[in-house]
């Protein structure tokens, strides 16, 4: 009885560290005063403040439009980089796994300041023959498909592990095509770890910070360059609010990620024969 009093303690405890200051966040962006030491009452001000304000609502844009392509990107290339990993003998196979390990284990800000020496290479080559290049939307958006790629392989590997390639010559054996027969039964047997590489590239790319700052050149804010540019100015309510539509949405994300289905019934595979 006693050590289970003290697990559930030692659970508490780790929560509370982990959420109590999330939580002291949220409770200030509904605070009808500015001050963070005076409560003034339940106010959704500095939400409407929030997405009243231009700069904010641009940096947004450039968030979800960055997070939503370089996920769907990755999220290609990722997938087939996979399914060829996949075919590969075993000893090449773990070589390129541990490959594409290595950019996961990597420091964050190493791989910033190496995307950012990259450019500015690129730059400089390129205003020799008299090409103008410069960081912006196009740097982040690179940057965050190669940060993506790992995850995406990781997701789709064990998927892969597990099918039935008995089904796919079946298949061919049956008349279908190669393409015909990958999207009929192969593609349908790991969709859930595309989706979940997917989902797991778009909340990694909504929250990065570290390569943005580094390669985001002038013009290319997103939320979290911008959230941390404007906390060194000062601390304002409206970072509040936007802190916390972040959390949300990244927490709900991640609930998606882990619902997503595991498991195909096996009775499907005879259906999915069934359709040649």
């Amino acid at each position: 009885m006693m050590k289970k009093w003290s697990q559930r303690f030692y659970l508490f405890l780790i929560v509370l560290f982990l959420y109590a200051p999330i939580g002291t966040l949220m409770v200030l962006s509904f605070n009808n005063s500015r001050t963070s030491v005076k409560w003034g009452g339940f106010s959704l001000k500095w939400y409407q403040r929030l997405f009243e304000n231009d700069t904010i609502l641009a940096a947004l844009c450039n968030t979800l439009l960055i997070a939503v392509l370089s996920a769907a990107i990755a999220t290609l290339l990722g997938t087939s980089a996979a399914i060829a990993i996949h075919h590969m003998k075993k000893r090449r196979q773990s070589l390129c796994m541990s490959v594409v390990n290595i950019p996961m284990l990597n420091a964050e800000i190493v791989t910033g300041i190496a995307f950012m020496l990259l450019f500015i290479t690129v730059g400089n080559l390129l205003s020799v023959v008299g090409i103008h290049f410069e960081m912006g939307f196009g740097t982040v958006l690179i940057g965050h498909i190669t940060f993506n790629l790992p995850y995406v392989v990781l997701s789709v590997m064990p998927k892969l592990k597990q099918l039935n390639l008995s089904m796919y010559e079946a298949a061919l054996d049956l008349g279908a095509g190669e393409r015909q027969a990958f999207f009929r039964i192969v593609l349908p047997d790991i969709m859930p770890g595309v989706l979940s590489g997917f989902l797991l590239s778009f909340t990694m790319s909504l929250d990065d910070f570290v390569i943005t700052h580094f390669v985001k050149g002038l013009g290319a804010d997103t939320l979290s360059t911008l959230i941390y540019s404007e906390l060194r100015k000062g601390i304002k309510p409206e970072m509040y609010a936007l802190s916390t539509i972040i959390f949300l949405s990244v927490l709900v994300l991640l609930l998606l990620v882990n619902a997503a289905p595991d498991k195909q019934d096996p009775r499907t595979d005879k259906k999915q024969a069934a359709r040649f």
